[in-house]
């Protein structure tokens, strides 16, 4: 698989540390209820089709990317810095 990081272009995904799903930019609150934790580190969607994944590019310019990617064709879709995204 080939992902096209904005600021390196092409790379093979051998570069880039894959994180998790783009729900890990929202992180329970400050005091939030122990299951909300719970839910946040331990429970994960294994969607088909279309997702939004972070992956680090950790052998280029280290930047978080948000990849967005389709798992049943394995077509990337775009790719963007989550350092630019507008919360």
């Amino acid at each position: 698989m080939r992902l096209t990081c904005p600021l390196c272009g092409e790379r093979d995904r051998r570069e880039f540390y894959y994180y998790g799903a783009e729900d890990y930019l929202h992180r329970p609150a400050e005091g939030a209820p122990l299951a909300e934790w719970d839910n946040y580190l331990h429970l994960r969607d294994n969607p088909a089709g279309v997702t939004k994944d972070l992956w680090y590019h950790e052998a280029g310019c280290s930047q978080w990317l948000l990849v967005t990617r389709n798992t049943v064709t394995h077509e990337i879709l775009g790719a963007e810095l989550v350092a630019e995204r507008k919360a």
